[in-house]
């Protein structure tokens, strides 16, 4: 078996912003694998900035991880511990080389286009107009969960947003997630989560900083609604540390995303600890290239979750790969009738 890397750049076709300022480009990486005249592709979707393992000797591992190859899926793993977004690429790799083709992953209703997967409607931050002509534009293409990224303008507009949509849309009608990616000060997060409970949302992400644990723990036993820890998981490796995080916080929900989480087996990790202490789960993509979310999509699929995922950012890109994945009133769905990007594997 041979195997190879290279780096690919993403171009934003709107400059997307969160608390952590503008994105214009996505850097990802992919490995592609060679066996018997076959050809696997993983894309390794680190997150310059949040990933763990955004380090100077991220090139350095991916290399290794190539020469390394014969060591196999579970070895490599294991040896990739710190390197989240690696182990994915290599699951990802190992599964597209041994299925009858490279990108159909996790055969099932969803591939065989006879069911779709619930997505939320990403918001992007920016200036309350725009934010506002985002949120129109997702109702009017039918979504019913929606995920609005706060903490970057002023609180009293962001607050006349979410009482726009709630104006025209109950609770019933129209679920709302915001994602505030740690923005609060943790001396006023109790406060402002008290004037977002006005507006029944479901959930917020990551209210304060990552690594402010019992402020955290305080926050989701006080909180008036649901808290779900996204960031706090980047960086968390072995299963006693996860298990340990999840009983010192006791969240409502968790966010995995495998690129960040240690893979599909580093996500499952989570979701059996999320089960055991009674916490809700679901699962989201991390810009990754069409490559990768397809990946993601299809294997959430087989994890039988009625909720929304965050699944719905493959039309991000301007360079992004031609796939059967489309959105259409709010779920996503596997259409055959759509080619891949054949260059990408040939």
């Amino acid at each position: 078996m041979k195997a190879s890397y290279y780096k690919y750049m993403l171009e934003f076709k709107v400059p997307s912003g969160t608390s952590r300022g503008i994105m214009t480009q996505k850097e990802t990486w992919f490995i592609v694998l060679e066996k018997n005249g076959k050809k696997g592709i993983g894309e390794c979707g680190i997150l310059r900035g949040l990933s763990a393992d955004d380090r100077d000797d991220y090139e350095e591992k991916l290399k290794w991880t190539c020469d390394n190859i014969h060591l196999g899926e579970v070895a490599l793993w294991n040896a990739l511990l710190e390197f989240p977004s690696i182990q994915f690429g290599v699951e990802m790799a190992f599964l597209s080389l041994k299925s009858e083709t490279p990108y159909l992953l996790f055969p099932s209703e969803f591939t065989n286009m006879t069911k779709s997967i619930d997505i939320n409607g990403l918001v992007w931050m920016g200036e309350a107009s725009y934010m506002k002509q985002q949120i129109e534009a997702k109702l009017r293409d039918g979504f019913k969960c929606i995920k609005l990224k706060i903490g970057a303008i002023d609180f009293d507009k962001e607050l006349e947003l979410l009482q726009f949509i709630r104006s025209h849309f109950s609770a019933e009608q129209i679920e709302i997630r915001v994602d505030a990616n740690g923005a609060f000060p943790i001396s006023e997060a109790l406060d402002k989560l008290n004037q977002l409970n006005v507006f029944q949302l479901h959930s917020i992400e990551q209210p304060i900083k990552k690594g402010n644990l019992q402020a955290m723990a305080d926050l989701c036993q006080q909180t008036p609604f649901p808290i779900a820890l996204d960031e706090e998981l980047i960086g968390v490796f072995s299963f006693q540390a996860k298990e340990a995080l999840l009983q010192k916080i006791k969240p409502q929900y968790i966010i995995l995303k495998p690129s960040f989480v240690g893979g599909l087996k580093g996500t499952k990790e989570w979701i059996s600890l999320a089960e055991k202490y009674n916490i809700g789960w679901w699962i989201t993509s991390a810009l990754e290239s069409n490559i990768g979310l397809n990946a993601i999509a299809q294997w959430t699929f087989t994890l039988n979750s009625d909720m929304p995922q965050g699944l719905g950012t493959g039309a991000l890109y301007t360079n992004n790969f031609d796939c059967p994945l489309k959105v259409s009133r709010g779920q996503l769905w596997y259409d055959k009738t759509e080619n891949w990007d054949s260059s990408f594997f040939s």
